[in-house]
């Protein structure tokens, strides 16, 4: 089977690339496992080196969050810094808490949260802007480092049938990395690269003066954050939390502090990808959308809303109405969707990743991964929206199997859909006479597998622009 290369429409490339050579965390399922593969990883490197990343799921061991205690006997000689797989919490060491200067004395963060035991000590977990605190005497790695990393990250995305990326950047950092690598003809996956939203000054007076770039490399996409994330406790929710009843999440960003960069946004012509996972989040965000609207009047802005996890169903239509692409990740509701009526209840688990909603309401969606949060396999990503099996086998027949959808569906939202999310869907996303030649060819007929079995297929080929950036013999 040929298909257009696959788009995806949410990833952290860089930090991806990083991850390939960091310590395994994603699947330790015990705190035994936790803490052996890090004392094995830490005494594989100099003394003094940082371990980072990491990308640990605290659910697979029953919910209890892991703790400095856990970690400091077998890391004396390394500041630790890894990170939940979600990217919205993560756990330091006493030696990188050190470094960063964070005692029991160190005022709490708005929004974000420094976690304490009993005694009023930091216990190591740091959620959303407090993660500042620690990530900013991490050291930044050198030009090497980076090249090495994002190479890395374009064979293994290619491995899976990927062609082009849209990169949720921190900092223009990440674009230089990937402006030196277009410079040096090494590109062989097209990135569409945002930066942050409070940035947009300068993303302004780079397009004016450098344009938006070209079919390998472009940039005119802003990234702002509503809230953190579900499995943090920090998604912003209507209601409380089920299992923290006196929880209701945070906002990352203020209404007023978001709008004002909408506006200066707007003025330049810029997109706009807004972060925003829980049902009080996405409605804020919509109501600032809507506000854009009328005091500027209706235009295609192409504006996305990144993950749209927990949408009400009284705000499904204001996406279509809007102008909002819902750009989704389905490998995380058969992730999440092992643990999630814990958090929220049974009833409103149901509101969650309602991909069938979304369309049957007339959105568009665009599909991606989340990478590093999730692995960057389409094909993945296609099995779950179409089965919503959960990974731990417990939803054989779907969780929340009303929000299914079909298989072409499914692959128009990694093609098609992506390319429109990324404003080039005259070049990409469609096998079309014209269309740039980005290309994947599967070992077998996805149509005709069982839709349990989407996952076993495999890329043989992976073509971007014309030329095979990988080929499995």
């Amino acid at each position: 089977m040929v298909t257009a290369g696959f788009i995806d429409a949410h990833v952290h490339f860089l930090t991806g690339g990083f991850g390939l050579a960091s310590v395994q965390l994603r699947d330790a399922a015990t705190r035994e496992l936790f803490v052996s593969r890090m004392a094995a990883y830490a005494q594989s490197r100099p003394p003094g080196q940082w371990v980072l990343q990491g990308d640990w799921d605290h659910e697979l061991w029953g919910g209890e969050l892991p703790t400095r205690d856990w970690i400091d006997a077998v890391t004396p000689a390394h500041p630790v810094w890894v990170h939940r797989l979600d990217g919205h919490m993560a756990l330091a060491n006493s030696e990188a808490l050190r470094r960063a200067g964070v005692t029991r004395d160190t005022l709490d963060v708005v929004g974000g949260v420094i976690e304490r035991n009993a005694a009023g000590e930091p216990t190591g977990i740091l959620k959303d802007n407090a993660m500042s605190l620690v990530a900013r005497v991490i050291p930044s790695p050198t030009a090497d480092e980076e090249d090495h990393a994002l190479s890395m990250a374009m064979q293994h995305v290619a491995s899976h049938g990927v062609t082009a990326v849209h990169h949720m950047g921190y900092t223009w950092n990440d674009v230089d990395v990937f402006a030196r690598a277009h410079a040096q003809g090494r590109m062989d996956t097209r990135i569409y690269a945002a930066v942050p939203l409070a940035t947009h000054a300068r993303l302004a007076g780079h397009v004016a003066t450098h344009g938006r770039g070209d079919a390998w490399l472009r940039v005119g996409l802003l990234k702002a954050f509503v809230d953190g994330s579900l499995g943090s406790h920090t998604a912003a929710m209507l209601e409380p939390y089920t299992d923290a009843p006196l929880e209701r999440g945070l906002l990352v960003t203020e209404p007023d502090v978001m709008l004002d960069g909408m506006r200066a946004a707007e003025q330049a012509g810029l997109q706009l990808a807004i972060h925003a996972i829980g049902d009080r989040a996405i409605r804020l965000q919509l109501d600032l959308f809507e506000a854009i609207v009328r005091e500027f009047g209706p235009r295609d802005r192409r504006w996305r809303l990144e993950h749209a996890q927990h949408v009400h169903p009284s705000d499904r239509a204001r996406f279509a109405e809007l102008g909002v692409i819902a750009s989704m990740q389905p490998y995380h509701a058969v992730d999440d969707g092992r643990w999630a009526e814990r958090v929220v209840g049974a009833e409103r688990v149901r509101e969650m990743y309602a991909c069938r909603s979304l369309l049957d309401a007339g959105a568009t969606l665009a599909f991606g991964s989340d990478w590093f949060v999730a692995p960057p396999i389409p094909l993945s990503g296609i099995q779950a929206a179409v089965t919503r099996r959960t990974l731990d086998g417990a939803h054989p027949d779907g969780w929340v199997p009303e929000q299914r959808i079909t298989l072409e569906d499914s692959l128009r939202a990694y093609t098609a859909g992506a390319a429109f999310a990324g404003a080039c869907e005259t070049e990409t996303g469609l096998l079309a006479r014209g269309y740039l030649a980005d290309l994947v060819v599967l070992d077998q007929d996805l149509p005709r597998l069982p839709s349990n079995e989407i996952n076993t297929v495999s890329v043989r080929t992976t073509i971007v622009g014309g030329r095979v950036v990988y080929e499995n013999d």
